[in-house]
């Protein structure tokens, strides 16, 4: 069994920071890309940073220049650096991971509980 555990979310002022981040665990022979998701209320589920396992990213234009992908692959953890925080970056934040288990044949895509974060003005 594979688990993705978000942690970080909270309420932050606009222009304030946070950093998000998710742990891979369980049986795991390795870790394809992994990525960050959004969903707001009455919206869609929106890809938000995606970083390769060679740590080749890519952002949605909404976030280029505040928002930072990372990942510690010795600790199987994807991080979400998240800067000059606006009200309209509300929302779910769900991580995702294509992981190929231990055992497996085929990488799955695996996604977090999500994490909550809220920006005031």
């Amino acid at each position: 069994q594979v688990h993705l555990v978000e942690s970080g979310g909270g309420l932050v002022q606009a222009g304030g920071s946070l950093r998000l981040s998710c742990a891979a665990s369980g049986r795991i022979f390795s870790i394809n890309a992994m990525g960050w998701y959004r969903q707001a209320p009455g919206k869609q589920r929106e890809l938000v940073a995606h970083i390769t396992s060679g740590s080749s990213t890519n952002y949605a234009d909404s976030v280029k220049g505040r928002f930072t992908v990372s990942r510690d692959n010795a600790k199987k953890t994807v991080y979400l650096q998240m800067n000059s925080l606006k009200p309209e970056d509300t929302a779910v934040y769900y991580c995702n991971a294509a992981i190929l288990a231990s055992g497996s044949y085929f990488v799955k895509e695996y996604w977090g509980q999500g994490t909550q974060v809220t920006v005031s003005s």
